[in-house]
Formats: C-alpha cells, sequence, structure tokens
C-alpha cells in the first residue's frame, strides 16, 4: 500500500460515525481556545493591576484600547492567515505551525516584563491568523459533497470551541489569581501549556485527516505555481519585516504608540478601507441589479455586525473590571474569582444553543421562521436589555455598593441569547447573498466587521471612569439607547431589506 493509499485510508476512519480527524480537529481546537480565553480573561485586569502586584498599572482607557486592538488585530489576520495555507503552505500546515507560533506567544507572555508582555500579544494574533480560520475549513473537507453529516460534524466542532472557553478562564484564572500563590503569569504559562498539548495532540493524529488540507491550492502548472509562491513568501517576508522593525522602533522609543489614539486611528481606517471596498464593488464589480440589492443587505448586516461586537466585547473587558472591582466576590464558604465569569457565555451557549436550534426549526415548521435582518434586530435588543440590567446595576454601584454576581449572570445570559439569534446567520446569509465570485472576499469583509467592533469595544469600555462612577449608569443608558435603537431599525427594515434579499434566505 502506498503513501496516498495510507492517507486516504487513515481519512476514511470514522468514530460514531464521523472521520476520525474530527477528533483530531475538536481538540485542536478545544486547546486553543482553552489558551485563547483563557489569556483573554487576564488581560485587562493584569494590565490595570498594580505593579506591586505583578501588574503593569496601566489606566482602564489605555488596557480597554489595547484589549480592543488586540481583538480586533486577531480577527484581522485571520484573512492573510487563510490566504497563506490556500497559497503557500496548505491548511494543516498552517495549523501546526499557527500553534507553536500561538504557544510560543504565550510562554513570552508569562516572562515578567513589558516588552515581553507585547511581543507574546503579537505572537498570539499571528498564530491564531494562520490556526483558526483554517481549522475550520479543513473541518468541512472531511466531508465529501452533499455528505448529510456535515452540518452535525460542525456543530461537534463548535462544541469543542465552547468546551475550551468554558475551561481557559477557569484554569488560567485559578493559577493567577488565587490568593497567596496565585500569579499572573502562572496564568498565561498555562495558556502555553494549553496550547503545548493542542499541538501535541495535532502532530500525533495527524494523519487521520487524510489529504484534506495537505496541499495549498494548485492552478494545474507547476511553473506558475512556484511563481505564486515565491513572490507569495516574498510578500510575507516584507510584511513581516517591516512589523518587526515597526515593533523595534517601538521598543527603542523612537515611535509613540498611544493605544487610544491607535486604536481609534485603526477604527478610521477599517471603516474607511470597508468603505472604499463596498465603493468599488458598486461602482466596479460587475455587478447586475439582484446583486446590487443584494449587496445592500450585506453593508446593512455589517453594520450590525459591527454594533453587536463593540457590545458584545465589553465581556472581557469593562464587565471583567466590573466583575473584578464591584461584584461581591465572598461568600460565607467559598470565593469566586473575578475571572471565572469569563466562563459564563460558553456554559450558557451550550446549555442554549440547542434550544435556539430547535426554536428555528419548530418555527421553519410553521411557515414563521424569522427572516435574517428580524434575527439580527432580535439580537441587537436582546444585547440592549442586557446593558439596561447594567445600567441597574451601576446605580447600586454608584451608591457606594457591590453587586451579587447575579447580575452579571443576568446580562451575560441575554447577550448570549443575542449572540445565538445574531452570529450563527450572520456568516451564513452573507455567503449565501455574495456573487458567487466574491464569496471569499465577502468572508473578509464580515471578519472586519467583527475588527471593528472589536475595536470599538475597547474605547467603549475605556469610557468608563473609576473615579466617577456616578456617570457609569447615564453611560449603559447610552449603549442601550444605541444599540436597541438600531435593532429596531432592523425590525422595521425587516420587509425591505427581505425584499432585497430576493429568493435567498
Amino acid at each position: 500500500m502506498n503513501a496516498a493509499t495510507t492517507t486516504v485510508a487513515a481519512q476514511d476512519r470514522e468514530v460514531f460515525g464521523h472521520p476520525r480527524g474530527l477528533v483530531t480537529l475538536f481538540f485542536t481546537e478545544m486547546w486553543e481556545r482553552l489558551s485563547y480565553y483563557g489569556m483573554r480573561a487576564l488581560l485587562v485586569l493584569f494590565m490595570t493591576d498594580q505593579v506591586v502586584n505583578g501588574g503593569m498599572n496601566l489606566t482602564d482607557a489605555k488596557a480597554t484600547a489595547i484589549y480592543g486592538i488586540y481583538i480586533g488585530a486577531v480577527y484581522l489576520v485571520a484573512l492573510p492567515g487563510g490566504w497563506i495555507a490556500d497559497r503557500l503552505l496548505g491548511a494543516q500546515r498552517a495549523i501546526f505551525f499557527g500553534g507553536i507560533v500561538i504557544m510560543c506567544g504565550h510562554f513570552v507572555l508569562a516572562v515578567p516584563s513589558v516588552y515581553a508582555f507585547f511581543l507574546g500579544l503579537i505572537f498570539v494574533v499571528l498564530g491564531t491568523g494562520l490556526l483558526k480560520p483554517n481549522v475550520s475549513a479543513v473541518v468541512g473537507e472531511l466531508y465529501r459533497p452533499g455528505d448529510p453529516r456535515r452540518d452535525s460534524g460542525f456543530t461537534i466542532f463548535y462544541m469543542g470551541i465552547n468546551v475550551g472557553a468554558l475551561l481557559g478562564p477557569f484554569v488560567c484564572g485559578t493559577l493567577a489569581q488565587s490568593e497567596g500563590w496565585g500569579n499572573w503569569h502562572y496564568g498565561f504559562a498555562a495558556a502555553g501549556v494549553g496550547m503545548l498539548f493542542g499541538v501535541m495532540q495535532f502532530r500525533m493524529t495527524r494523519q487521520f485527516l487524510g489529504t484534506a488540507g495537505l496541499e495549498p491550492y494548485s492552478t494545474g502548472d507547476p511553473a506558475r505555481d512556484a511563481t505564486v509562491r515565491r513572490k507569495g513568501w516574498i510578500a510575507v517576508a516584507v510584511v513581516l519585516g517591516l512589523l518587526a522593525l515597526a515593533v523595534g522602533l517601538t521598543m527603542a522609543g523612537v515611535l509613540d504608540l498611544q493605544p487610544e489614539r491607535f486604536a481609534r486611528r485603526t477604527t478610521w481606517f477599517i471603516i474607511i478601507l470597508s468603505a472604499a471596498y463596498f465603493a468599488w464593488i458598486f461602482l466596479r464589480g460587475g455587478l447586475d441589479t439582484a446583486e446590487k440589492k443584494r449587496m445592500v443587505v450585506i453593508i446593512a448586516l455589517f453594520i450590525g455586525t459591527a454594533m453587536f461586537w463593540a457590545g458584545f466585547e465589553q465581556t472581557g473587558s469593562s464587565f471583567n473590571i466590573f466583575a473584578d472591582r464591584y461584584t461581591i466576590l465572598e461568600f460565607e464558604s467559598f470565593t469566586l474569582l473575578s475571572t471565572w465569569f469569563q466562563s459564563i457565555n460558553p456554559v450558557f451557549i451550550i446549555i442554549f444553543a440547542p434550544v435556539f436550534a430547535w426554536l428555528w426549526v419548530a418555527l421553519a415548521r410553521r411557515n414563521l421562521n424569522p427572516s435574517t435582518p428580524f434575527k439580527f434586530g432580535l439580537g441587537l435588543i436582546l444585547l440592549a436589555i442586557g446593558f439596561l440590567v447594567m445600567m441597574a446595576a451601576s446605580e447600586i454601584v454608584a451608591n457606594g455598593n457591590k453587586v451579587l454576581p447575579t447580575w452579571l449572570l443576568l446580562t451575560y445570559m441575554f447577550h448570549t441569547w443575542g449572540e445565538l439569534c445574531l452570529s450563527p446567520v450572520g456568516l451564513s446569509a452573507t455567503t449565501k447573498l455574495a456573487p458567487k465570485r466574491y464569496v471569499g472576499q465577502m468572508m473578509g469583509v464580515w471578519f472586519m466587521g467583527t475588527a471593528l467592533g472589536n475595536v470599538l469595544s475597547g474605547l467603549i469600555a475605556g469610557e468608563f471612569d473609576p473615579n466617577n462612577l456616578q456617570a457609569a449608569p447615564g453611560q449603559y443608558w447610552k449603549i442601550f439607547l444605541t444599540i436597541g435603537g438600531a435593532g429596531i431599525v432592523f425590525l422595521l427594515l425587516t420587509k425591505p431589506l427581505k425584499k432585497l434579499m430576493g429568493n435567498v434566505e
């Protein structure tokens, strides 16, 4: 039996009716998400903690701006990361090398140094860009076209994401915050160990993936492929060289990158780039009338996506600070750690995702399944209700009292419901609405909308002044009105947007 036959045979092995390779990808993603969400739970709290406690003693505004830039960059680099896998490495190699870079990033973060901290964040961003988009792509390639198990396989894979997201804050948070022996850098190191397990597991069971994502895309012309790859690697080297130069100049003090200013400029950069792209595709994209109408819907979904994540990502920034400073954590028989609150969303996802899946199917049987614009509006309104809960909680805090954890639990429940209404349908709708020749670019646009929302989330979180708690209820009220108003607009525009979508749903 030759190597090719052995590879195909490995890919055809099954576990519980699914390709054995799904188990490999399930645990790879689980360990990666454990490391990502574990580190994410520590990030803002570490940056705002006092130096004597091992923190960086940054202001809330600076820390949350850095947080927003970081999580926004994770989504932006997914685009070149997918391209590198498609054209240069192949998805399997991209996943493996991406995991190694992420692991190195977490271990660098474990070094008690300001320079190591920012260098570690850059490594995690670059590694995630290689790994994250390509794991999902390989899951799809495990199944042959028309295989009815595909949706079920992605559901199982999605559970791996949430198991990792649940465990990460608990494991890393416990090591970072436990009184007497905890240390922030223990938590960062634990995230690195988690990614090490993920890389080892992937390497040891990679053969079960078979040919799925094994090789980069080929035109069928070896000479042309070689030219494309040579130019591609040159481009990658130039970009990494410029990044290294920028990092070096910043560390040397030549470049002074103020986090808040950089976050605002990044926001405008994404907005201008997105607007320019939409203008180009309308004017020069060769769209027919029906395609232009559907593109209007994509623009609406882009705006809704950015607004949703700008609010939702308060979870790791302003809500994280709220849990740490203004929530009762000590009880008679036990003490909570503020980082553990970051595990609430994945717990609710695991509980409510099957409920929402059943609900949409049940409504569809009665021809009552809401359209995509309606679900977007409902998702935004549920997110807004969560901020109304926080407004009430902040009223108590403004009067000098701490609040019970139930306030955050209730907020996260509404936000999770909003996520289940909006997030699963957004990317699917975008790929359906996009002209076939622009589907890949529209996926990039979706990621840009998410990145925009993430960067904005850091700027919004920075507006909460710990020295002016009396202003917090009014700020939450403004967020409620803004996001809730956007949700109502989506509901009011449901029929016009649905008409623009044509027969696509």
